[in-house]
């Protein structure tokens, strides 16, 4: 090539565009319609600081990806004018028939695959919620503020893949009207609302409520059937925390959170026990509601929590069971901290077989009301060969309390517990070894949103900087 050409085709090659260089900012709200609904598929659509309102839903396809200049930045609101009839709410929860799906800010298109969705603050006052997916693999939600929804935070079916980590979720939900105006909904929606979900991670969010009055209470993470999901390191300030339900789960993790609220896990009968042999694995949590975990779930196993109530609101059993029909178990409930129970640590009004409860350390303090009662109640018709209390250091402070709450429950397996002031301890086969007892190792890890907390032993607070 001749060198006097090479300079003049150097400019040229620099003035074409490149793959590399992104498209300007959008930044008025019919740009941003247009550039969703005209972009190809992959694109990349960067929305510019200020406040966008949309009288329609937008509808990324696979692969987009929309990105905000940042939570405090950028917001994406809905005009005067649109604002959807709660007729359909509560939404049928397991099928779209019946519900709305355009009520939402984002509406992905349906089976769109690898949509990510970033950086902006999601405000939807008069709508349903913020985002809805239809079967979308791969969605990635991430550093977002989903605020003031009225039935839903992120609503999904067939979610598969995801990730949905760093957001904030405030008041995102519980907020509609059912039929005549001042008659609130319930609880039942989530910020976090997902059926069929698998293989996804919920991580390092934050959930609250600042509504505290009862109508305004919703749940953080909602998921009618998981499989192989974790949700972790999550700060869940609102009433129901995470609530799996009713269906088939399997190999699902709930660890490193903190949950002012329940956990609820109850199948009816307890529900099958997967191949791998565990249906829920719930670890490292701080607890701080003395209503605490939902059963009855078989394949549980619950460990290295701390449950740290305040004795002053003794409303719940730690652990509680509501059904009738008889679950086979198996559940282990081991090297937990448990301050202050209310009720009871244990109470399950069905059958509930082959139980695990070992290596604990409880400390019950006397509560407001104050509660006397036993400190497991079982159905007098458990298999009590199958159920085993070992090796737990168990002491009441001021108050004496039993340990067991029916003549029944004493042909439970006990054995090697440390009992300091429980009234039945006389009655309880409980035969000395030469293990320790109490935990096997000392508790301490962080938790929640970005490890923001610090459980050390008995102790929880902010991470030290």
């Amino acid at each position: 090539m001749p060198a006097a050409r090479f300079p003049a085709l150097l400019v040229a090659l620099l003035a074409l565009p490149t793959a590399a260089a992104a498209a300007a900012p959008v930044a008025t709200a019919a740009a941003l319609v247009a550039a969703v609904r005209d972009g190809a598929e992959g694109a990349t659509i960067e929305v510019a600081a200020g406040t966008f309102e949309l009288d329609a839903p937008l509808e990324p396809k696979a692969g987009m990806t929309l990105k905000g200049a940042g939570i405090d930045k950028t917001t994406i609101t809905h005009a005067a004018g649109w604002k959807p009839p709660t007729k359909t709410l509560p939404d049928p929860e397991m099928t779209t028939k019946g519900m709305d799906t355009t009520a939402y800010l984002i509406r992905l298109k349906d089976k769109a695959a690898g949509v990510t969705i970033s950086d902006l603050t999601l405000r939807g006052p008069q709508l349903h919620g913020a985002v809805f997916g239809w079967e979308n693999k791969d969605l990635h939600l991430h550093h977002l503020r989903i605020t003031e929804t009225l039935w839903a935070g992120v609503r999904t079916f067939g979610m598969k893949g995801a990730k949905i980590h760093d957001c904030e979720f405030i008041d995102a939900g519980g907020r509609w009207e059912r039929g005549a105006p001042g008659v609130k909904g319930g609880i039942t929606g989530g910020a976090i609302f997902a059926i069929w979900m698998a293989d996804s991670e919920i991580s390092d969010n934050t959930f609250t409520r600042t509504r505290q009055a009862k109508e305004h209470e919703f749940y953080g993470v909602k998921v009618r059937q998981g499989k192989r999901c974790r949700v972790h390191h999550n700060t869940i300030e609102v009433n129901f925390s995470i609530e799996f339900p009713f269906e088939n789960d399997e190999d699902v993790e709930i660890d490193h959170n903190v949950c002012t609220g329940t956990v609820s896990i109850p199948k009816h009968a307890g529900g099958p026990v997967p191949k791998s042999g565990r249906t829920f694995h719930v670890h490292h949590n701080w607890f701080k509601d003395s209503y605490a975990i939902e059963f009855v779930r078989n394949g549980v196993e619950i460990d290295h929590n701390l449950f740290d109530f305040d004795p002053a609101k003794d409303h719940g059993n730690l652990v509680s069971g509501f059904g009738s029909a008889a679950a086979k178990g198996p559940a282990s409930f081991h090297n937990n901290l448990v301050s202050n129970p209310g009720r009871g640590v244990i109470w399950v009004n069905e059958v509930f077989d082959n139980l695990v409860v070992r290596n604990n350390h409880v400390i019950a303090r006397t509560t407001a009301t104050p509660r006397k009662e036993g400190l497991f109640g079982f159905n007098p018709k458990c298999d009590f060969k199958t159920i085993v209390i070992k090796d737990n250091v168990i002491e009441c402070v001021d108050t004496p309390r039993p340990l067991l709450r029916a003549k029944e429950s004493y042909g439970a397996v006990g054995e090697n517990n440390a009992l300091t002031n429980v009234a039945d301890a006389d009655k309880f086969e409980n035969k000395k070894t030469d293990r320790p007892a109490g935990l096997e190792a000392p508790l301490k890890f962080a938790c929640g949103a970005r490890g923001a907390f610090t459980v050390d032993g008995w102790k929880a607070g902010p991470t030290a900087k």
